[in-house]
């Protein structure tokens, strides 16, 4: 990030003192951070520690008349390679979707020209509000990207999504707006997550898959610079920060929002795809009548998501690459698998209870291709990510389009 600005915008929330690890972790990056504080953030952080972490003036009055003279509000808005706003507040978010521009901060970000990324923070029901939704659809889809928030105990003891996103991830996802990674210029399909199929309103048959791979490796392609479309299912993991995000409930839906990402340069399949769903699911829960009679379900198979991108044509990316979740001969069913699919890769691992995967912060796998079985380490969902992103790197090479456009 060396010779990239960053103007650092601190709200006033408990979270506002890992805004200072946030600095520290930039300006260990090469990039410059100018900060600017609210009235409230100063309840929490100090100018000072502020300014000694960033080495520079903080900013915090908008009638700051020599301020006004030296730079003036709007040029201090748009000198920026990227704003951010860390943590961004209920209060915030609402000055931001509603246009207000009653003090430095909300002057700003309406001021500004520059990409704006927001990392939320606030008590879980401030989080789950109707206002808050409302407000946070209007910025996406005002084109304000958001990292977070995780979930995780409140400052105030209650536990749930509210939690400012860890200084790292901000600053990995604030990197992936200001560099050029060798994946710039990529457009990158990741699927992740379990798809729920109903049998009825109430219930509908799952499985046990966090969605904590797939978000990892959209997180690592969002940082090497690609533009990621992350299409999940109802995944318990948090969604990434900085990428397009499309959840769906279905495999149907999933099927149809692939379908409408394509053309893309490379499709990462992580997700659980049930490969089945219910024929003729009920508008009604389905009732004990006291016959002793079992309910019969018909079921029929649901689109394959991984074969469908794998087939030859104008539509096909020139990187496809599956997961096969396996209990026993792993390797012989993802070989099998992979050319079934006619996919590129695939990544196995051995799912069974006692390993801890599905579910778990660690994943061992194997990454098959044309070339053979490739046994990596057992390690965290992150560093897989990693690994297989670097690989990704490789093959598609920096610089050039492999996206096989439509015609």
């Amino acid at each position: 990030m060396q010779g990239r600005s960053v103007l650092l915008i601190i709200g006033g929330g408990i979270a506002a003192y890992k805004s200072l690890e946030l600095i520290r972790e930039l300006k260990r990056r090469g990039a410059r951070v100018v900060p600017v504080l609210t009235r409230a953030a100063e309840e929490f952080v100090t100018p000072l520690s502020v300014s000694a972490l960033a080495g520079e003036k903080v900013f915090r009055d908008l009638f700051d008349l020599t301020d006004e003279a030296e730079m003036g509000h709007i040029q201090l808005s748009r000198a920026a390679d990227l704003v951010v706003v860390a943590p961004a507040t209920a209060d915030l978010m609402a000055k931001m979707a509603g246009g207000l521009a009653n003090d430095l901060a909300s002057t700003l970000l309406m001021a500004t020209d520059t990409p704006v990324l927001i990392a939320p923070a606030m008590n879980v029901r401030m989080w789950d509000h109707a206002a808050t939704r409302r407000n946070l659809a209007t910025l996406t889809g005002d084109g304000v990207a958001v990292i977070g928030p995780d979930e995780g105990e409140m400052a105030c003891g209650e536990y749930g999504p509210g939690r400012m996103a860890e200084p790292l991830a901000i600053a990995d996802a604030i990197a992936a707006r200001v560099t050029d990674g060798p994946l710039k210029g990529r457009r990158v399909l990741v699927t992740s997550g379990p798809t729920h199929e109903p049998i009825d309103p109430v219930r509908y048959i799952a499985n046990r898959s966090s969605g904590a791979q797939g978000t990892a490796i959209a997180e690592a392609l969002a940082v090497q610079g690609a533009d990621v479309v992350f299409v999940t299912g109802p995944a318990d993991t948090k969604r990434p920060g900085g990428v397009e995000v499309i959840e769906v409930q279905t495999a149907a839906e999933m099927a149809a929002a692939v379908d409408a990402a394509l053309p893309v340069d490379a499709a990462i399949c992580a997700a659980a795809v049930a490969d089945w769903h219910v024929v003729g699911a009920g508008n009604s829960k389905i009732k004990k009548d006291g016959s002793g009679k079992l309910p019969v379900l018909e079921f029929a198979e649901n689109p394959d998501i991984l074969a469908g991108l794998s087939r030859p044509g104008p539509r096909r990316p020139a990187l496809v690459v599956g997961f096969a979740a396996e209990t026993d001969d792993v390797i012989g069913h993802a070989t099998a698998k992979r050319e079934r699919k006619g996919c590129d890769w695939i990544l196995a691992n051995d799912v069974r209870p006692e390993t801890g995967v599905m579910g778990g912060g660690e994943n061992a796998v194997t990454l098959i291709s044309a070339a053979g079985a490739e046994e990596w380490p057992r390690m965290r969902k992150r560093e897989v990510a990693k690994k297989l992103v670097a690989r990704i790197v490789d093959e598609l090479g920096a610089g050039e389009t492999g996206r096989k456009d439509e015609g």
